[in-house]
């Protein structure tokens, strides 16, 4: 129990991001196990392997200050969360969406004060393309292309929800991801993802308001328009301009790194140009062979 209480602190202080005792429980422990998770956090404790401050836990001595950073995200994070119901109207309204979830920060219940609301949206099969360039659209249009509310980098369709890149970082992200619009197709996509289980084999965020569901009628015409060879070829044609417009834009990318951070095929848009998830993985290696707890990403191993 020693080693995923520590791989877990260790994943969640590259973000300064103390763990409240039942958060850790949640992503470490299982049914049956909370004697062994007590008795491995005092060790963990006398042995300073980690620090407490409050019920709060963490693999770093100022453990005080970092408790502070977490509360004021928090902070942040409550305007933010006001805005989700209005912006996730907006998003279902669209043609072809099928689910919308909250990733990223603010999926943690924090948000930096330049932060921006990530999306994690799920698409009809075949009409990835048309439905994120309409989203894209909107956004630069009438929000001024403004990411705050609205930054919508990550797209698969119905029948592309199993992530590739498996490993800590995504298992986090899928882990807590928050269902906003249809949680039924949320949780299926979810569920083809068993191998989170791996990581968190029991944990489940909880959701900021309840799911919204039903479909305008505006959306149901669109649809009804958008279908046949026509809907295809322009799915089609938007994808490949897409991508032209980033292989030029990113033209310093090796084919690996355009793969990985600007991943574009008719069933997935992925556009995370910083690759932030080489950055965390590389940040949570150095901690965990710090601390000689492995480099392999497994919280089980």
């Amino acid at each position: 129990m020693k080693i995923p209480i520590l791989k877990s602190l260790c994943y969640f202080d590259i973000f300064n991001h103390p763990l409240k005792k039942e958060e850790l429980f949640r992503l470490c422990g299982s049914n049956g196990e909370r004697a062994d998770f007590d008795k491995a956090i005092q060790i963990l404790l006398q042995e300073q392997a980690c620090f407490e401050y409050k019920n709060f836990y963490g693999i770093s001595p100022s453990i005080k200050e970092q408790i502070k950073e977490r509360i004021k995200k928090e902070e942040f994070a409550k305007s933010y969360i006001e805005k989700l119901p209005f912006y996730t109207r907006i998003i279902k309204s669209f043609p072809f969406v099928r689910g919308v979830s909250i990733s990223g920060s603010l999926s943690k219940g924090v948000m930096y004060e330049k932060g921006d609301i990530d999306y994690f949206i799920i698409t009809k099969k075949n009409r990835l393309w048309i439905c994120r360039s309409l989203l894209v659209v909107f956004k630069k249009v009438f929000l001024l292309n403004s990411r705050k509310y609205f930054c919508v980098n990550y797209f698969v369709d119905e029948d592309n929800t199993q992530i590739i890149d498996k490993n800590i970082f995504t298992a986090v992200e899928v882990s807590h991801l928050i269902p906003t619009y249809n949680e039924a197709v949320i949780q299926k996509m979810k569920d083809n993802n068993s191998w989170i289980q791996d990581y968190f084999p029991n944990y489940s965020p909880s959701p900021f308001f309840p799911s919204l569901k039903g479909e305008g009628l505006l959306k149901r015409i669109l649809e009804g328009i958008l279908v046949g060879q026509l809907a295809e070829r322009l799915d089609l044609f938007l994808m490949r301009v897409t991508y032209k417009r980033w292989t030029k834009k990113f033209k310093n990318f090796n084919p690996e790194k355009m793969e990985l951070t600007m991943r574009s095929n008719r069933g997935i848009s992925k556009h995370h140009p910083s690759d932030y998830q080489t950055k965390v993985l590389a940040a949570y290696k150095e901690r965990t062979e710090k601390l000689n707890i492995g480099d392999e990403g497994f919280i089980y191993s």
